[in-house]
């Protein structure tokens, strides 16, 4: 492994280590632009509920932040589907979090992440990270590769392209979640 990369898994496991001692923060991140709940299209005005669940949605928004922490540590353990399911259920319980925002409730799916993603209003480059974990989902993955194997089918630099994936839906899903 090279230094850069080296550099790049360290900083990953403090971030992990920052985000199990101290929690999910409310600050905003700067590489991720904020999206203003208020500034809606007229459509999304239209499918929103006045009955938000912002208690439910944290909670969720909360559960996507520990499975992403899960999903690192696999990555480290170098248990590679383990880790890409987690970043699977990041999507998921992000994209859902943002439902219970917007709707109240959950938004129904066949684990299409791009579809789902789509519903709750995620912007084209959270769509695209969203299809790409979409095959991940263990009951679609688990059709064409025996358990036993699915560790040698991802390898440790496509898991760290998905744990990357991830996170930028995760700071999506917060942009919106944590500006309540």
């Amino acid at each position: 492994m090279s230094q850069m990369e080296e550099e790049k898994y360290n900083m990953q496991e403090e971030e992990i280590e920052h985000l199990l001692i101290e929690g999910v923060s409310l600050e905003q991140d700067r590489s991720v632009p904020r999206v203003d709940p208020q500034l809606s299209s007229d459509a999304e005005d239209e499918d929103a509920s006045p009955d938000s669940d912002v208690q439910g949605a944290c909670g969720l928004f909360a559960e996507a932040a520990q499975d992403m922490a899960t999903a690192a540590l696999e990555l480290s353990l170098g248990r590679h589907f383990a880790c890409v399911d987690y970043c699977n259920q990041v999507a998921e319980k992000s994209a859902q979090a943002v439902s219970l925002l917007k709707f109240g409730r959950r938004v129904r799916y066949d684990h299409d992440l791009h579809a789902l993603g789509s519903r709750v209003g995620a912007p084209p480059e959270i769509l695209a990270e969203m299809e790409k974990l979409t095959p991940f989902h263990p009951e679609a993955f688990y059709m064409d590769t025996p358990p036993e194997e699915a560790d040698e089918v991802i390898n440790a630099e496509d898991a760290a392209r998905y744990v990357e994936g991830a996170r930028k839906i995760l700071r999506w899903a917060r942009n919106i979640v944590l500006s309540m």
